[in-house]
């Protein structure tokens, strides 16, 4: 049985989710549909692909992901299927699909053009029900990738999708703020290890404009309630924390704010 998870910025209230899913099941009735999120932000790309390449790793092998968070739709932005070492992507060539593909390994990535694999009437509104679900569906039959369209090179690579080493600092942004005010950002231990941080250390962080020393500690409890401190969460990014508390109040940031850490003095 295949899997087929989605994710997308619809929510609960309307009956879109519920299209998807029918077109889908129409095509491939055994598919096993898992939902990881309808509840990102409305076009929220950014996290959107957070969300996704944190759920990704706990799929099985040839799992194929449908992420839809579009706000090009309708435009001239193409739609892909993204094949990696383990599984498929199925959306908009935004960026949405990327940052989660290349944690797998990226090996093909084709547009999806073939109106046999995609439904006859096309909405201008809803690529999701008639683009989407639809290849989404077939690939699951069995359709190989490359059938679907030609293979592009030139394919949206996001900003967010890799940190930057700069000498002795990593540069990188905040990707996502969770419901404990936690900033997750887009730094992995590979960076850190890169400029010699490592946990136990003490690091300059730059989030926005405000410049804070932490300590990189492996449990929020190792410093003081209401102490600020990094800590390297569970979907393997480097996240600035409070015990207790809110770092995202405490450096007055938000989603997409320019990140810096160092163990050196930061400008």
């Amino acid at each position: 049985m295949t899997i087929i998870s989605l994710l997308t910025d619809f929510g609960l209230q309307d009956v879109y989710v519920a299209e998807m899913k029918a077109i889908i099941l129409q095509i491939c009735p055994e598919a096993n549909i898992i939902d990881i999120s309808h509840m990102i932000e409305k076009f929220n790309v950014r996290m959107g692909a957070f969300l996704l390449a944190c759920a990704v790793p706990y799929f099985s092998k040839r799992t194929i992901h449908v992420g839809v968070v579009d706000p090009g739709v309708g435009t001239k932005r193409r739609a892909i299927i993204v094949e990696t070492k383990r599984s498929w992507f199925v959306g908009p060539d935004n960026g949405l699909l990327i940052l989660a593909a290349e944690r797998e390994g990226i090996k093909h990535v084709y547009e999806i053009r073939n109106r046999r694999y995609i439904r006859p009437q096309i909405s201008h509104t809803f690529h999701g029900r008639d683009i989407f679900a639809p290849a989404a569906a077939h690939l699951a039959r069995g359709i190989a990738a490359s059938e679907f369209g030609p293979e592009i090179t030139d394919y949206i690579i996001p900003e967010y999708a890799k940190a930057k080493l700069e000498g002795t600092t990593v540069s990188g942004e905040v990707l996502y703020i969770d419901g404990f005010g936690n900033l997750i950002t887009n730094i992995s231990t590979k960076e850190l290890e890169r400029i010699e941080v490592n946990e136990g250390d003490m690091i300059n962080v730059k989030v926005g404009k405000k410049k804070m020393r932490l300590k990189w500690c492996s449990a929020y409890g190792q410093v003081s309630k209401g102490e600020a401190l990094a800590i390297l969460g569970s979907h393997g990014f480097l996240e600035f924390s409070v015990n207790l508390g809110s770092a995202a109040k405490l450096f007055k940031a938000k989603t997409g704010n320019n990140v810096k850490v160092s163990r050196l003095d930061i400008e």
